[in-house]
C-alpha cells in the first residue's frame, strides 16, 4: 500500500506554522518549548519535511494560541 503524502497540505502547515511563529515574535525553539516538543521538530515542519500527526497539529495551535483549522487553512 502506497504512502499518503499530500505535498500541497503539508506545504500549507509549515506556512502557517511560521506564519503564526513569526506574527507572535516566537524562535522555532520558544514554540517547541512551548509545544512540548523537540526544536527540530518544529523546523522540519516548517520546512516541509515531515507528515506530522495530529496531535502534533493540535499542540501547536495550542502553543501559537489559534484554532487547528486554522494551520490547515490555504
Amino acid at each position: 500500500m502506497p504512502q499518503l503524502r499530500d505535498h500541497t497540505a503539508i506545504k500549507v502547515l509549515a506556512d502557517n506554522v511560521k506564519r503564526y511563529r513569526l506574527e507572535r515574535n516566537l524562535t522555532q525553539e520558544t514554540l517547541a518549548n512551548i509545544a512540548c516538543m523537540e526544536f527540530s521538530q518544529v523546523s522540519r515542519i516548517e520546512r516541509g519535511v515531515i507528515n506530522t500527526s495530529v496531535s502534533v497539529i493540535f499542540a501547536l495551535a495550542k502553543a501559537l494560541e489559534v484554532e487547528p483549522k486554522q494551520l490547515l487553512d490555504k
